[in-house]
């Protein structure tokens, strides 16, 4: 499976959040063989809870695993300091990232850290998430922790 058809997954789960209402990003979360062990999306709004990022919720869909070191993350955004802290506390080998111009979040700290950072630079990870931004900036800027102070 390449990257990008493992970012298809995360986008699909970007879509779903934008149709419910929430933040459009999407995660997925594969082993060294492709093989999908959980995905998740951003659901704060929808379950009116700060720590449900689309990462996050990949993470615990994918339920509990021995080794984390040869799995791949995929993200339709740069993972922001929160969800890269995830990937380093369990050694999250390799990330995937549909894109990082809107928000750059810890992927160079991850780089620097030893994780194998992989930006596709995706022109529809960019659209979908600029057109939440546009429509909705006080919850994207509470999203990022952004609270205009």
């Amino acid at each position: 499976m390449t990257y990008e058809e493992m970012l298809e997954t995360a986008l699909s789960e970007a879509r779903l959040g934008a149709a419910e209402g929430g933040v459009p990003i999407g995660a997925a979360l594969f082993d060294s063989d492709g093989n999908l062990l959980g995905k998740g999306r951003n659901r704060r709004i929808q379950h009116d809870d700060p720590s449900v990022h689309g990462e996050t919720d990949a993470f615990r869909n994918a339920g509990r695993q021995t080794d984390y070191r040869s799995t791949v993350m995929v993200t339709t955004l740069a993972p922001c300091w929160y969800c890269s802290g995830l990937i380093r506390q369990f050694r999250i080998g390799t990330v995937v990232v549909g894109e990082s111009e809107t928000f750059s979040g810890g992927i160079e700290w991850l780089r620097d850290n030893g994780v194998k950072v992989i930006d596709l630079d995706s022109e529809e990870c960019k659209d979908l998430l600029g057109a939440f931004i546009e429509a909705h900036p006080e919850v994207w800027n509470e999203d990022i922790g952004e609270t205009g102070e």
